[in-house]
C-alpha cells in the first residue's frame, strides 16, 4: 500500500494568501526555513492501477496535475483516481470534488449525512451527475470493516479495507439548523483506518479528541496520519486572527497537558505523522523550539510529496 501527501496544510494552505503572520510573512521574505504547501489532501493506492483519495481539497486540480501516478495513462482519457472517501462534509474535505465532474464516473464514499448536505442543501454539487454513468455515491457504515476493492476486483490479488471511525465532532457552520438537527452526531467527522495485506493506515486530520476509539485504531495502525493543525489551544489569538480556541473549532492542539504529544499512545509500532499544519503553526518553522520537540518525540511533520510503502 503506497500513500502520498499531495497536501500538508490546513485551510487556504502555506503561505495563506490574506494572511501576514509571522509564519507567512517570513516565508514570503525568503527568511524562514519552511516548506510551502498546499491544502491537506493525501492519496493511497493498494496497487498501481487504483489510487483513492482521501477527501478532495480545493488544491486537488494542481496536486493532480503534480502527481504523474495520478495523471491519465497514454492513449487513455481516464485517471487512475477510482474512489474518493470523506471523513467530513467541512469545505476543505469537498470543494475538490467540483474539479472531478468532467465525465469521469467516480464512487465517493461518505456517510448518509455528508451526502445529504451535499446533495440536497448544496445544489452546485449535483454537477456530479453529469458523468455517464453517474458519480455513485457509496454509504459508509461506522465501526465495521467493509471493502473498498473485493479480492476479487480484476487486478487484485488482496482485498482493501476501510473501517470508519466515529471522532464525535461537530457538523460544519454552513449546514442550516433544519437539516443539522436530523442528523446523527456521530456521522459528522470521521478518522479511517485503511488495510491492505497485513498493514493498517490511519487517517485523522480533525481530531476533537473525545472518546478512546479512535487512540485504540492508532495503536494497532502500522502509520497514523494525526492532527497537526495548532500548537497551542490558543494559538489563533495570539496570532489575532480569531478568539476561537483550537478545541472549540474542533481541533487538539499539538501541545499543553492534554495535547496530541501527551495522548497515551503505545510506543513502538505506529509511525505517527502531523498533517493539516495551520499557517500560524509554529512548527513549520524547521528551525523552532517547536518542530525539535516534535521530531526528538518521534513524531514526524508531514510535508506535499511525502511518500510512505507499507
Amino acid at each position: 500500500m503506497r500513500v502520498k501527501v499531495l497536501g500538508s496544510a490546513a485551510g487556504g494552505g502555506f503561505p495563506q494568501w490574506n494572511c501576514i503572520c509571522a509564519n507567512c510573512s517570513a516565508l514570503r521574505l525568503g527568511t524562514l526555513k519552511a516548506r510551502p504547501r498546499t491544502q491537506a489532501q493525501v492519496a493511497v493506492a493498494p496497487d498501481p492501477s487504483k489510487w483513492f483519495l482521501l477527501n478532495a481539497s480545493p488544491d486537488l486540480r494542481q496536486q493532480i496535475n503534480a502527481t504523474p501516478e495520478l495523471i491519465p495513462p497514454t492513449g487513455s482519457r481516464g485517471s487512475p483516481i477510482y474512489s474518493v472517501i470523506l471523513t467530513s462534509a467541512d469545505v476543505d474535505c469537498v470543494m475538490g470534488l467540483l474539479h472531478l465532474r468532467e465525465f469521469q464516473p467516480l464512487h465517493i464514499f461518505c456517510t448518509v449525512s455528508v451526502r445529504r448536505i451535499l446533495t440536497e442543501e448544496n445544489s452546485l454539487f449535483r454537477v456530479l451527475t453529469r458523468s455517464n454513468p453517474p458519480v455513485r455515491w457509496e454509504t459508509m457504515p461506522l465501526d465495521r470493516l467493509m471493502p473498498l476493492v473485493p479480492p476479487s476486483s480484476p487486478g487484485t490479488k488482496d482485498g482493501f479495507f476501510y473501517k470508519a471511525v466515529p471522532l464525535m465532532g461537530a457538523f460544519p457552520d454552513y449546514v442550516s439548523d433544519a437539516l443539522r438537527q436530523s442528523l446523527p452526531p456521530e456521522e459528522a467527522v470521521l478518522g479511517l483506518q485503511l488495510i491492505h495485506k497485513d498493514k493498517r493506515f490511519f487517517y485523522g486530520p480533525s481530531l476533537p479528541g473525545i472518546g478512546e476509539e479512535w487512540r485504540r485504531t492508532v495503536d494497532e495502525s502500522d502509520l497514523a496520519f494525526l492532527d497537526g493543525t495548532f500548537w497551542r489551544d490558543d494559538e489563533l489569538a495570539l496570532a489575532k486572527r480569531s478568539r476561537r480556541t483550537a478545541r472549540e473549532m474542533g481541533h487538539m492542539p499539538v501541545w499543553g497537558d492534554r495535547g496530541l504529544l501527551r495522548q497515551p499512545f503505545r510506543l513502538g509500532k505506529t509511525r505517527h505523522v502531523l498533517i493539516h499544519l495551520n499557517n500560524t503553526n509554529p512548527v513549520l518553522n524547521e528551525d523552532s523550539p517547536e518542530h525539535r520537540t516534535v521530531r526528538d518525540a518521534g513524531w514526524e511533520i508531514a510535508y506535499d510529496g511525502m511518500e510512505f510503502q507499507l
